[in-house]
């Protein structure tokens, strides 16, 4: 009988990886408590959760950065009485939001890509990869458990 948390392929599991005491902020605490976070814990991200270990964001190093960075207004061009954006207003908005942010919740990205302890490393790995990401927290009936990063994935190749 196989080992009830490797799949019949025997592919690694995401439990057998993830690092199980995560680094959390809530989504009040400041942007200057963030930083303080990252740069106390020597890390590059966290995972933003409520009073119930829900997760309701992800916050990066970028997201700071974001901060101090040029906002550039989307092109656009006038066309009779309408003026038609050849790029995203919405990530413009985005950006924004994040520059004038003064909390976490004001910075942190919103929709957070999660995956359970049964995900095998693989698809996380694919997940990374394709999402361009560095970290995915990851939920167990609905509540933060741990969390997986590159680091781990390459960990868990034995290289």
């Amino acid at each position: 009988m196989a080992d009830r948390r490797t799949p019949a392929s025997g592919e690694p599991l995401v439990a057998e990886v993830m690092q199980r005491r995560v680094v959390t902020i809530g989504p009040d605490a400041t942007v200057q408590e963030l930083a303080e976070l990252l740069r106390k814990k020597k890390i590059s991200g966290v995972p933003v959760v409520d009073d119930g270990e829900h997760v309701v964001g992800i916050v990066t190093e970028g997201d700071l950065v974001a901060q101090d960075a040029d906002l550039h207004f989307p092109h656009y061009i006038q066309f009779l009485d309408s003026i038609i954006y050849l790029e995203s207003v919405k990530k413009f908005e985005e950006r924004v939001r994040k520059a004038v942010g003064a909390y976490v919740r004001d910075v942190m990205t919103k929709d957070v890509l999660t995956v359970s302890p049964q995900t095998t490393v693989r698809e996380v790995a694919t997940l990374m990869s394709d999402h361009k990401i560095n970290r995915v927290p990851v939920v167990e009936d609905g509540k933060l458990v741990g969390i997986v990063t590159r680091d781990d994935v390459v960990r868990s190749m034995g290289l």
